[in-house]
């Protein structure tokens, strides 16, 4: 039952049934991005609605660029610019979209106005100084209007010069894809280096992959990616946004612990994104699993699940999923690689540690790791949701025990997947009432 600022779920007995998925959030915002970018027309298909994407497409209209059609109605067509966007003077609004902050950081460095992007407060609590970094060294002017190191910015753009850039590549991913996408805009080659550890490597392949897509080829060696000077990013006419793994997970996690059997379109053997593996832990963990092109079904092989130990250090938002299933584990189970979890939407370390206290689990966060002890019994809670997505659609997951669960600010969902508790909702078969 939802009542405004909290959701009870009642005890699940069995997930059952099929699920088109939205699409991805990250290849909606990168799609749209390079198709403002590219030469001609780009239609785009099955882009996800959301939070998040509109705040895309609103700071590519505000910045001038031609996008017609609405995200609701699936498809939306964007004249590119065949080069930099548009310049002059705006100041963007970003929420707390890490997808479009930091790629259009980097793409507003190589072309030509005066931009100033900012978010909501958490925005500004999370790192930004590496891909900053990057840019300078690439040649861009651009100052921080608080804190060093985070957001807000003010980018005097004026072109990227091109050359080496060595960044950090432990707190995320999307620096890298950033200054990737934007490195065909500058007058020379581009090459970047990572100088340690590169978390979430299917990212970046991701975005290499869609460069390809629109005609930009990037020399992937890493720690090293060298993107030659003078390539044009061009329209593939259509490009088609697979669904979303993350959301995925949810779903199939659900008919793994409780035995049902869930199948989920959209996604498959063949997709970009990492987190699609997360089916690959639960059949570690006793589900069966079939894969299929762009499909995946999982049949729950009864609890208890086995426990794991495992580096989640390539799909750290399905990690979340994962740590909620642990609940229902027959030992402790082990999350590493997850370090990054603490410059997320929130501190994620510490809000799944919380929560997954009050449902009864022990709970032990270390640097990049966590352990999760299941259990005798899960008990009812009230699961605070810290304005992030993530944390509300995993933690539903906890009503797959006996008792009832309370998500409080349900509404979070809208960022990535505003009608998912709907979704949830047709596929659960409920306990029956004592």
């Amino acid at each position: 039952m939802m009542s405004g600022d909290r959701l009870v779920l009642q005890p699940i007995r069995r997930l059952e049934g099929t699920v088109a998925l939205p699409g991805s959030k990250s290849l909606s915002n990168r799609a749209l991005l390079l198709a403002a970018l590219a030469r001609g027309e780009t239609r785009v298909e099955h882009a996800l609605d959301s939070d998040d994407t509109r705040v895309m497409v609103a700071a590519l209209r505000q910045l001038g660029v031609g996008i017609a059609g609405e995200l609701a109605e699936g498809t939306l067509r964007v004249a590119g610019c065949g080069g930099p966007l548009p310049g002059g003077e705006h100041t963007l609004f970003l929420g707390n979209a890490g997808t479009a902050m930091r790629p259009l950081a980097a793409v507003l460095a190589g072309s030509r106005g005066r931009y100033t992007l900012e978010g909501v407060p958490r925005m500004h609590e999370r790192p930004i100084g590496d891909l900053v970094d990057g840019l300078r060294a690439l040649g861009a002017q651009v100052e921080y209007r608080g804190r060093d190191g985070y957001p807000p910015l003010l980018i005097a753009g004026r072109g990227l010069a091109g050359g080496l850039a060595r960044i950090s590549g432990t707190t995320s991913s999307q620096f890298l894809s950033a200054l990737l996408m934007a490195a065909p805009l500058a007058a020379a080659d581009v090459t970047v280096e990572i100088a340690d550890r590169l978390v979430s490597w299917p990212y970046v392949r991701m975005t290499v992959a869609l460069m390809e897509r629109f005609g930009v080829t990037v020399e992937a060696e890493p720690p090293r990616f060298r993107t030659a000077a003078g390539q044009t990013y061009r329209s593939p006419g259509r490009f088609w946004v697979e669904g979303d793994a993350s959301s995925a997970s949810y779903f199939l996690a659900g008919a793994a612990i409780t035995g049902g059997s869930v199948k989920v379109e959209g996604v498959g053997r063949t997709s970009l994104q990492g987190d699609a593996q997360f089916a690959a832990l639960l059949e570690r963990m006793g589900a069966k699993v079939r894969w299929a092109e762009e499909s995946i079904e999982v049949r729950g092989g009864g609890l208890p699940l086995r426990a794991l130990d495992a580096d989640l250090g390539e799909m750290p938002d399905a990690a979340m999923t994962l740590a909620v299933a642990a609940l229902f584990a027959d030992g402790p189970t082990t999350l590493r690689g997850i370090g990054n979890w603490r410059v997320k939407e929130t501190d994620r370390m510490a809000a799944v540690a919380a929560e997954l206290e009050k449902l009864g689990a022990g709970v032990t966060a270390g640097e990049d790791q966590l352990t999760v002890r299941p259990p005798k019994r899960i008990r009812g809670a009230e699961i605070d949701t810290y304005d992030d997505h993530r944390m509300a659609m995993a933690f539903s997951l906890a009503a797959c025990g006996a008792e009832p669960v309370v998500i409080l600010d349900p509404g979070c969902v809208a960022k990535t997947f505003p009608d998912y508790f709907q979704v949830l909702a047709g596929l659960t078969v409920p306990r029956p009432v004592a």
